[in-house]
């Protein structure tokens, strides 16, 4: 009845897990990272990773045929991308965030159906253990990968901030929820007339000390120990926060960007910066199920609209406000005090 339509798409879709774990098990397994170091016959290849004979070549082929691989004869190799992004030992290695991804939000998101009916988180708090935040801040293991992991993930926006805005016109910036100190690191090097803060509970700061000196800023940039929950914000020039309101419900997101406003002077500027979801709510899909993310991780947490942001700023005191895109799905919301 309608020869135009195929189930193309929503078989793709549903199925997108296998090769999305078939990444994630990869990486896992240091496959790119093995492979950095040139390429290898199956044999050497499958024996040093470990794999069993039975799945090994299907396994490393259909990395191939996802693109991830090269194959001449029976030497693999790593694709441009995953040699440069994958490689546990490049400075350029994003996969922190998918290795959290693969230990922790892949079996969760196994629960989403009953997130949507119970509006519950469907993470550790599941159980009665801890929440994300405590159960990662009281490792410092684990904190330090989760903290290279947004590295991971916010490092394209948080260049595109250093180099968009119109710092000229600054002095000093503080980074709420700085974590390893990436946005404040990035910032600080495309701007040398610039100081920062980074604002963190205190476990953050040998971590984000030892990415600064890393990026040779740690003269510009310093930590300050604190709860944006509870302390008032360090004053400066700029306010930044990235992939933080999102985490929050909506009061939480309010009292937070009173915070902030309190913290700049007139003139000063706020600037947050997530998955902002497009106005119409049709377009965005990662910034709409990191929303749904957020329904597994927090217990209030939810993203949000550029018009959404700008209406609590302005009911904040911020006297104008503007969108605008960074890279890929994130976007960044400006207010002027």
């Amino acid at each position: 009845m309608h020869p135009q339509l195929t189930p193309d798409r929503i078989m793709q879709t549903g199925l997108a897990f296998w090769p999305s774990k078939t990444l994630l098990s990869a990486i896992e397994l240091g496959v790119f990272t093995e492979l950095a170091k040139g390429p290898e016959s199956f044999a050497a290849l499958s024996g040093r990773l470990g794999l069993h004979p039975r799945s090994a070549r299907d396994f490393l082929d259909t990395l191939v045929a996802l693109g991830f691989l090269t194959r001449e004869g029976d030497r693999y190799g790593n694709s441009p991308e995953t040699d440069l992004f994958l490689d546990r030992k490049k400075r350029s290695y994003v996969g922190g965030i998918l290795e959290m991804a693969n230990h922790r939000l892949y079996p969760f998101w196994g629960h989403l159906t009953e997130a949507l009916r119970t509006g519950l988180p469907q993470n550790e708090a599941k159980s009665g253990e801890a929440g994300i935040f405590e159960t990662l801040y009281a490792d410092p293991a684990r904190l330090k990968q989760f903290l290279a992991a947004m590295t991971g993930i916010s490092h394209g926006a948080n260049m595109a901030i250093a180099r968009a805005f119109p710092w000229a016109s600054y002095k000093t910036f503080v980074d709420v929820g700085t974590a390893q100190g990436d946005l404040a690191g990035q910032i600080a090097l495309a701007n040398p007339h610039l100081r920062g803060t980074g604002f963190d509970l205190p476990q953050v700061a040998p971590i984000f000390e030892e990415y600064a000196a890393r990026l040779g800023v740690a003269d510009r940039l310093a930590f300050q120990p604190g709860s944006f929950l509870t302390d008032p914000l360090p004053t400066a020039d700029v306010v930044l926060m990235g992939h933080i309101l999102h985490d929050w419900d909506l009061p939480t997101k309010q009292m937070l960007i009173a915070k902030a406003f309190d913290a700049l002077p007139a003139g000063g500027a706020l600037v947050v910066y997530e998955a902002i979801i497009d106005d119409d709510r049709s377009k965005n899909a990662f910034g709409l199920m990191m929303s749904l993310n957020m329904l597994i991780e927090t217990p209030g947490g939810f993203d949000y609209t550029g018009a959404d942001c700008a209406g609590w700023m302005k009911a904040a005191g911020f006297s104008s406000t503007r969108v605008e895109p960074l890279v890929g799905p994130d976007s960044m919301v400006i207010a002027i005090k």
